[in-house]
């Protein structure tokens, strides 16, 4: 086999970035509005669910209700709390996202995403300088393709 021939087809990591725009600003609050409302309705209807969980088991028990009773709504009560305090702080983390995105001057790039692309090496190539590539956009659209494809 020609070893100038050898190819290996490898992966790698590519940051995609965004310039920021005005109409880039409006769909990212709006995207993070949109996760802070249907978290704050999964609050609710845990809450809900919680309670509807509390009173069934109620009314099957004894009046007054036993230990076991107890038990079981301390433990229904516990799991509440234990998934409205991870929507917490999912929504503490929108918050924050969002007073950041406020803050951004246009024109800045901002890491948006990774996403994996496939790649050729071959002997001769700088290895590293094919690993780091980044897409840029503007508004969606493919404004320019940094490093070594």
């Amino acid at each position: 086999m020609d070893a100038s021939k050898s190819q290996l087809l490898l992966k790698r990591v590519v940051n995609v970035k965004a310039i920021v725009t005005p109409l880039w600003k409006d769909e990212v609050q709006q995207q993070l509005q949109a996760q802070i409302n249907q978290i704050d309705q999964q609050l609710q209807q845990i809450d809900m669910e919680g309670q509807r969980a509390i009173s069934a088991v109620q009314k099957q028990s004894l009046q007054p209700p036993g230990p076991q009773t107890l038990q079981q709504i301390e433990n229904i009560q516990g799991q509440v709390n234990q998934k409205k305090s991870e929507l917490l702080e999912q929504k503490n983390q929108s918050l924050q996202n969002l007073q950041q995105v406020q803050f951004l001057e246009l024109d800045q790039e901002v890491n948006q995403f990774q996403m994996e692309s496939f790649f050729h090496v071959e002997p001769g190539d700088n290895l590293i300088n094919k690993l780091n590539v980044e897409v840029v956009l503007r508004d969606g659209v493919v404004e320019e393709i940094r490093g070594d494809i």
